[in-house]
């Protein structure tokens, strides 16, 4: 699975919008929207803050591995 679909699958599991998600990033929701779509890399620093936020691994948010790992 790429990121861009397991950001897209947290996102929608946590009932979150893409405009609560993009605030949280200090971004706009069209430059999130981009992540989403895989327009975009999503920079390392947005990724730890996704995983801290879904408390799930870097190696799950990447698409590196299909077992989640709760960070805490």
């Amino acid at each position: 699975m790429q990121f861009y679909q397991r950001i897209r699958d947290l996102r929608e599991d946590a009932d979150k919008t893409q405009e609560e998600i993009a605030k949280l990033l200090k971004i706009s929701r069209q430059h999130y929207s981009m992540y989403e779509r895989g327009e975009r890399e999503l920079p390392m620093h947005h990724f730890i803050t996704l995983a801290k936020y879904y408390n799930v691994s870097l190696d799950y948010l990447a698409g590196l591995s299909d077992t989640v790992k709760k960070l805490y």
